[in-house]
C-alpha cells in the first residue's frame, strides 16, 4: 500500500517525541503506535503505561485485510478513526451505545440524563454501554473493538469472551476514571486474546482512537 501521507507538523512533533522519548524496547509497530498516543496526549507516561499481548498487530494486520468490522464503545472514538478510515480501509463502523435503547429511564417518554447512562453504583451490565456492546456481540464476529470510555462496555466485552460467546480480532482497552476502569482493564489483561491495553486509570477517546489510527496506518503502509 502506499504511505499514509502525514501532515508536517504531526511529523515534526513526531520528531520531537523521537529526541525525548528515551530507551524503550518496542518494537517498530508498538513504537508507532506508543509516539502516536503521546503525540495525542502530550504525556510520555504512556510509554510505561501501553501493553502489547498476544501479537495484536499481527492480529490487527489479518483482520483489516480480510474486511473486519470495527466497534467503539462511544461516538467519540468512532469520530477520532473517522479520516484514518476514510483515508485506508474503509471498515464498516459501529458505535455499541447506539446499538442500545435507554434501559435505565422509568418512562420512555423522558429523555436519559447523564446520571442514569453511566451510573457508578448501576450494575455493569445494565448501562447503555454495556448492553450496546452486548448487541454487538452476534453481529460482529471477529471486530477490532476499541474502548476508551466505557469500562462497563470493556467488562461486558470480557463475559462474553470468557464464556466463549465472543472472540473479536483485536481488543484495544483504554477506558479512563476511576470507577470500574482499572478492574475491566485487569479482566481483559487476563484474557488469552490479542489486545493492546493502557493500564492504571489513563485513557479515554481520543487515545483509544489514536492507537486503533496507528494500528491502521501502520498495516496500510506494510
Amino acid at each position: 500500500m502506499p504511505a499514509y501521507g502525514e501532515h508536517a507538523i504531526t511529523l515534526a512533533s513526531f520528531e520531537q517525541i523521537d529526541r525525548e522519548i528515551g530507551e524503550h524496547h518496542f518494537t517498530a509497530a508498538e513504537y508507532a503506535i506508543a509516539r502516536r498516543i503521546i503525540h495525542t496526549t502530550a504525556d510520555f507516561e504512556f510509554k510505561q503505561l501501553v501493553k502489547f499481548c498476544y501479537q495484536p498487530i499481527e492480529a490487527a494486520i489479518r483482520a483489516l485485510k480480510s474486511g473486519a468490522p470495527i466497534v467503539t464503545d462511544v461516538s467519540m472514538v468512532a469520530a477520532g478513526i473517522s479520516t484514518v478510515v476514510a483515508r485506508t480501509w474503509q471498515s464498516q463502523v459501529t458505535v455499541a451505545v447506539q446499538q442500545a435503547t435507554n434501559p435505565l429511564s422509568a418512562r420512555r417518554s423522558e429523555p436519559a440524563q447523564p446520571s442514569q447512562i453511566e451510573s457508578p453504583i448501576l450494575s455493569h451490565n445494565r448501562t447503555r454501554s454495556a448492553i450496546g456492546m452486548a448487541n454487538c456481540i452476534q453481529s460482529h464476529p471477529g471486530a477490532i473493538v476499541a474502548i476508551g470510555n466505557a469500562p462497563t462496555a470493556l467488562l461486558t466485552l470480557c463475559q462474553a469472551v470468557e464464556s466463549g460467546r465472543w472472540q473479536p480480532a483485536l481488543v484495544i482497552g483504554a477506558p479512563v476514571g476511576f470507577i470500574n476502569v482499572v478492574e475491566s482493564k485487569q479482566a481483559l489483561a487476563a484474557l488469552k486474546i490479542p489486545h493492546i491495553l493502557v493500564e492504571g486509570r489513563k485513557g479515554g477517546s481520543a487515545v483509544a482512537a489514536a492507537i486503533l489510527n496507528a494500528v491502521m496506518i501502520w498495516a496500510w503502509e506494510q
